[in-house]
């Protein structure tokens, strides 16, 4: 896809190089992944999954790049209940190909860090929360601050890590439901 390597030399002498026989750190490679995926051999491997898992050991669960709203389609390696690999699925409308987010920005899915519950801020401090709880506080507090201050005093931001779908329905609620056409998406910052 980058055309980062390629054969080199000629008859015995042939092998895969980098432009002009470089180190490959030292080459154009953005370091996608491309080659990693479609080495036909296995000499090729994510640095991270190196010698820990086997393609036999893995569930591969078919879904959509979460990264930004193209909707490429991936393969997650799934050992434990843990994602540990991505693979390009050779379907529409990434053909097998993924960016180097889409390959390899797979590690926030299991951190430790990500919240996993609501949280609802009173007298400063957060506490945990049911769904229906979160998003009733949240859908009265905008209808309090438009109904007294007007559809104009909100605003909305979306992300570019969301389907077009996703997008589509928040640009829906903002119009339809809160009343005000400020909506922006976070790829035009």
């Amino acid at each position: 896809m980058n055309n980062a390597i390629r054969f080199g030399y000629r008859g015995a002498s042939a092998k895969i190089i980098a432009a002009g026989d470089r180190p490959l750190k030292d080459s154009d490679c953005v370091f996608c992944g491309e080659c990693v995926q479609a080495c036909p051999v296995g000499a090729l491997v994510e640095k991270d999954v190196r010698y820990q898992v086997r393609p036999w050991e893995t569930e591969k669960v078919r879904t959509t790049c979460s990264y930004c709203g193209v909707g490429c389609q991936i393969n997650l390696h799934v050992r434990d209940n843990q994602v540990v690999k991505v693979s390009g699925v050779d379907e529409a409308p990434n053909h097998g190909s993924l960016c180097v987010k889409g390959r390899f920005g797979y590690n926030f899915i299991g951190s430790p860090e990500r919240l996993t519950d609501p949280l609802i801020k009173e007298n400063g401090e957060f506490r945990k929360a049911s769904w229906d709880e979160a998003l009733d506080l949240v859908a009265q507090r905008l209808k309090t601050i438009r109904d007294t201050h007007g559809g104009g005093s909100i605003g909305v931001l979306t992300s570019a890590r969301v389907t077009n779908e996703e997008n589509y329905i928040a640009h829906k609620f903002t119009r339809a439901v809160l009343k005000t056409n400020n909506i922006d998406h976070c790829a035009r910052l």
